[in-house]
Order: structure tokens, then sequence, then C-alpha cells
């Protein structure tokens, strides 16, 4: 097995924690994948996987390796893209980190579709909620709400999300039904904060045109959009999100919005990559791919002015 193909196999080691999938995956021996494994870390001199009846997991030098693999790979296949003009039918690994919700909720129900598309594309999603660094991850392209603030990415808009506030019945039967923003300074919200250790506990309303921040207490904080929706759940406190996120609790009322009469600013949604003097091909199809399937979910972007 050339060195080439040993970078591949362990990559793909590394990403399915098993051998023997590696193996079926990749479609040779599984005594050809030890081999070459063990080939690979006597070379390099280092333990690259740590082994077990049960689990495969990188040792510190393992990750480091992978990390630099990975991006050694994706400039491979960028190379060939541009040297074949295959921009038609992109090939090659394509890393991408989102939300779990939207994952699991607009992105995965129709990644079929995709594959469809795009057959000689293979897909790596991750998901959360943490910062992430592009370059040191080897991660082609994130999808995160919010405004963002790495000015060296490049930013494509998906979305602008329209976004309630909400609680559950028994929160609001025990502290009452806010019926003006002013009255929200009694209230207390379900906080969220970012591993930065950044956090926003304000709620934006549009008031008399124009974007208002009202600040609720609070005594329960997060850092996982799931966890959020869950503290709401339990009359935790009010929380502020997408509707999309909770429809299913508002038609069955477990959640209740509130402050109707004063709608939220819509969140905007983006997909951020690095910046090239020739965008990945597979990137692209990506971006074009997932920009239509937000959409169709959301409808055309439309750009809320704040003051």
């Amino acid at each position: 097995m050339d060195r080439l193909d040993a970078l591949q196999l362990f990559t793909r080691i590394v990403e399915l924690s098993s051998f023997s999938r590696a193996a079926e995956t990749l479609d040779i021996p599984r005594a050809t994948v030890s081999h070459a494994i063990k080939e690979l870390e006597q070379r390099l001199g280092t333990r690259l996987l740590e082994r077990s009846t049960r689990h495969v997991r990188t040792t510190l030098d393992g990750q480091v390796f992978y990390e630099r693999c990975v991006h050694v790979l994706s400039e491979l296949d960028d190379a060939e893209a541009a040297l074949r003009h295959v921009a038609s039918n992109p090939r090659g690994v394509l890393r991408v980190d989102m939300h779990g919700t939207h994952a699991r909720r607009i992105v995965l129900p129709r990644i079929d579709e995709f594959r469809g598309r795009y057959p000689n594309i293979d897909l790596v999603v991750s998901s959360g909620d943490r910062s992430v660094d592009l370059v040191r991850e080897g991660i082609d392209c994130v999808i995160r709400a919010g405004n963002p603030r790495d000015s060296s990415l490049v930013v494509r808009r998906l979305a602008a999300m329209p976004q309630i506030v909400c609680a559950s019945p028994e929160y609001l039967a025990y502290f009452g039904t806010p019926q003006h923003p002013g009255q929200l300074i009694c209230h207390h919200g379900v906080k969220f904060f970012t591993d930065s250790g950044a956090s926003n506990y304000a709620i934006e309303l549009i008031v008399d045109g124009e974007v208002r921040n009202y600040d609720v207490g609070g005594w329960l904080s997060v850092n996982d959009a799931e966890n959020y929706v869950v503290g709401a759940l339990r009359g935790c406190g009010l929380i502020q999100l997408p509707r999309f996120h909770v429809d299913v609790a508002l038609k069955e009322g477990r959640l209740i919005e509130v402050l109707a009469d004063w709608p939220s600013p819509a969140l905007p949604l983006s997909a951020l990559y690095l910046y090239r003097r020739q965008l990945s091909p597979r990137v692209r199809v990506f971006v074009d791919w997932i920009g239509q399937l937000y959409e169709k979910k959301f409808g055309p972007i439309q750009v809320v002015r704040q003051a």
C-alpha cells in the first residue's frame, strides 16, 4: 500500500472508529488494514491508534497526524478537481459541521437526494454548538446561526429564520404571562452560553419598528440547543429561538408563544468556509444544495433593519 492510500485508510479508521468498518468501506481485507497501519506507525516511529476489543481511538500523536492528513487529502482532492475539470461532478470527502437540530430536522432527512445528485462525494457530518477551527480540524464548511464574528471566513447567507418567545404552561401559570415587553424584567429565561464563555440572556423584540433588548433573570444555563428547549419544557423559564425547532411542542400545547404582538427579529443562518482563490467544487455544490433546502423551508431571505 503506497503512502497516499495509507493516509486515506488511516483517516477512514479514525472517522469510523473501526478497523473492520474501514476495511468494508474501502473493500480491502481486514488483515491488509492492520498490516498497513502497523507499517505506517513504524515508518513514523510513533503509535497512532489505541486499540481495544470494542474501540479504536487516536493517541495524541495520532490526532495531530489525523488533522494534517485531512488537510493534505482535501488539498489533493481540490487539485485533482481543478485538473480534471470535474466541477459538474465533484468527488472526494466533504467535512461539514452544523447544529444537531438542523442536521436532524432539515438536512439529513434529504441527504439521499444530495447523494443521488453527487454520488462521488463522501460526507462527514459533525454536530455541535461549539466554535470550530476549520484549518486545524480539517472542516470544509460550517453552518451557523447568528452573525459570524470571524472576518477571515467567507459567509454565504442561507436563511432568515422566524423566531418566537415561548414558555411552558406550568411556568406561565406560576409566573404569569407577560402582556408587554416591559414586564420581562420580572421573568426568568433559560440562559445560553458558548464554549468561549460568552453568553447572551437578552430577549430581542421589534418594538415601534426597532429591535430592542430585554434582560431577564434566570437560574439555568446551558450550551446546547436541545437542552435549551428541555429547560423551557420543564418550566425553567422563557426561551427565544427559531419557531421550527419547537413547532411540534407548540402544536401539542407543551410550549406556548408569548408576546406575539411584538415579533422577534429573524435569526440569520449562514454557511462559512475558508477563502480560497478557487472554491472547492465539493463545498460549492453542497452550499448551493443546502441553500435550496433552506429557501424551501423558510422562503427567500428578508433583511430586518436593526437599530
